[in-house]
């Protein structure tokens, strides 16, 4: 089949097929997450090793009176529901390349052909930009406790369960990733045509103050660290985004 005739049949597509094609996107991300998260819980000792480094360390580091090490399960089902935590969203991230390869080949249809070509860049810059985010994320954590901690007060002594732990390192990871994948929905929305390199420019003051207050909002912890080191990347990353556009669309001198 020819290039013009595949392009004529996915712009050709009925709701119904459309809906057909969703669902069967749905579920082979379902079974990549699924895949991924058996991966992960059978490893999770190793996976609940390396997150609870960044408060190992700081504890190390700051001594016994600061913070205590040792973690606890306050609850006979709280280890089953860290592992399980912990699974679903490792193994979302272990998953990301099919999440994001079925994301791309669903909203293809709305690109021009030259640009459908952009699917493996889409998926890889995805990729480096959440796990950059999550890298990011895990040593910032040690950070964030840090100054949390120290506003509890000299007499609080701090003992922390698991699974209060996880969820805060696991949604710092996300948080951080997700905020990461800025400038990619930015350039889809320049290539689709919704919003024009110098738009984003000349907005760049009420994107400044959006993205914080976005960052503000998707951080668990709510400290002014955590949203420094989220919002100023986020920021620069905004830049980067309206300047990817513009050297992707300039081709196309009728959309600018």
């Amino acid at each position: 089949m020819s290039g013009e005739e595949e392009e004529h049949l996915d712009d050709s597509m009925t709701l119904t097929e459309h809906l057909a094609e969703l669902r069967s996107r749905i579920i082979r991300s379902a079974l990549a997450v699924a895949v991924g998260m058996v991966l992960v819980v059978v490893f999770y000792d190793q996976v609940l090793d390396f997150l609870l480094r960044p408060y190992r360390n700081l504890c190390d580091d700051r001594g016994p009176t600061f913070c205590d090490a040792q973690l606890y399960n306050f609850t006979p089902t709280e280890g089953l529901s860290t592992r399980l935590r912990v699974g679903m969203y490792g193994g979302i991230i272990l998953a990301l390349p099919v999440l994001l390869w079925q994301i791309w080949r669903f909203i293809v249809p709305a690109l021009h052909r030259r640009e459908r070509r952009l699917a493996i860049p889409f998926v890889l810059s995805s990729m480096v930009l959440f796990l950059a985010g999550g890298v990011l994320a895990y040593y910032t954590t040690g950070r964030a406790l840090d100054f949390l901690i120290s506003w509890a007060g000299e007499d609080v002594d701090q003992v922390f369960s698991v699974s209060s732990y996880v969820s805060l390192i696991v949604l710092m990871i996300f948080a951080f990733g997700i905020g990461f994948l800025l400038p990619v929905l930015l350039v889809f929305l320049q290539l689709a045509g919704v919003v024009r390199p110098r738009s984003l420019v000349a907005a760049w003051r009420y994107a400044t103050v959006g993205i914080f207050v976005l960052a503000a909002a998707i951080t668990p912890s709510g400290d002014p660290i955590t949203l420094m080191m989220l919002g100023v990347p986020m920021l620069a990353l905004y830049f980067l985004a309206a300047l990817i556009g513009w050297l992707l669309i300039r081709r196309r001198p009728a959309d600018l």
